[in-house]
């Protein structure tokens, strides 16, 4: 197995960081990983980590529900049920802040549903998504050739009215070079939509390293809104909203909770969401996850 490590923060170029939690990769390996925080900016990830060519292993699990429609389980019940009512939402957004109904980029795509439920509303949509077999299935949900992110750099600049990362970009290894392309591709007056894990939420800190967002080693990134802020500005984007995902705390708090906690499990998920979204609503907007619309500046 090949490592990297960073030796520069991608957000602010520093050199020095702290150590912040060992994290158990809980769903495949259960290898352990350190997160570190960068001393200069606070920009946290996880270093080392494994590189592109390695990642991959630490996807295959039947129970990784973004690449497997019908992962079975509690769960993955319980996110296809919450999908319903988030696609929905999703679209709303996307309709909310698009300058118009015209092209949206989904990038990592997973199975597809997002896109297909776009295309219903009006969109002209397009996908990629770097695992294969979820790239054959939203391929085939939405009815349309679906890419890799290699393709990323062969699209044409200013062609997208929005570009969306729902959950992504935390995974994507090229961070910097990838949301300089994204930008690149987006017309006057587009949008970016981003949704993240927040490291600075209710249910994070009360979880700490068991907080099933940190997601090691697929999450390479952990973010608040402080260093969201920064890296979008880095990339001549402007923050033009910052708006919660509340369903989010009850799942990632289900995650987390242990799994041979029976029926305890989920009422101590429920209650922890609620107390999470609740705290947030209160001090500073600080939800379980965010969604982050940025344009051009």
């Amino acid at each position: 197995m090949n490592y990297e490590k960073i030796a520069k923060c991608p957000v602010c170029g520093k050199t020095e960081f702290r150590n912040k939690l060992v994290v158990e990769d809980r769903t495949v390996s259960h290898e352990s990983f350190a997160v570190v925080a960068c001393a200069a900016c606070g920009f946290q990830f996880t270093n080392p980590r494994p590189g592109p060519d390695d990642i991959g292993r630490y996807y295959e699990s039947a129970a990784y529900v973004s690449h497997n429609s019908g992962a079975a389980g509690l769960v993955n019940q319980v996110y296809r049920l919450a999908r319903v009512f988030t696609m929905r939402s999703k679209v709303r957004l996307l309709n909310r802040y698009a300058p118009q109904r015209g092209r949206v980029l989904d990038y990592g795509c997973g199975t597809g549903h997002f896109l297909a439920a776009a295309r219903g509303a009006g969109w002209q949509v397009a996908g990629l998504e770097p695992n294969d077999a979820a790239r054959a299935d939203a391929a085939q949900r939405v009815g349309q050739p679906i890419g890799g992110p290699g393709s990323l750099a062969d699209l044409e600049a200013g062609s997208f009215d929005a570009i969306t990362l729902w959950h992504v970009l935390e995974h994507v290894h090229a961070l910097n070079e990838t949301l300089a392309q994204l930008v690149r591709l987006l017309r006057p007056g587009g949008v970016l939509l981003i949704a993240v894990p927040n490291a600075a939420s209710f249910d994070a800190q009360h979880y700490g390293a068991r907080w099933a967002a940190y997601d090691v080693p697929r999450h390479l990134y952990h973010f608040v809104p402080a260093t969201m802020a920064r890296l979008l500005k880095k990339h001549q984007l402007a923050l033009r909203a910052t708006l919660p995902m509340p369903l989010d705390a009850y799942y990632v708090s289900l995650l987390s909770e242990p799994a041979e906690g029976g029926a305890g499990r989920l009422l101590r998920a429920l209650r922890l969401g609620y107390a999470s979204n609740r705290a947030a609503a209160r001090h500073e907007g600080q939800y379980s996850s965010l969604l982050y619309v940025a344009g051009r500046a």
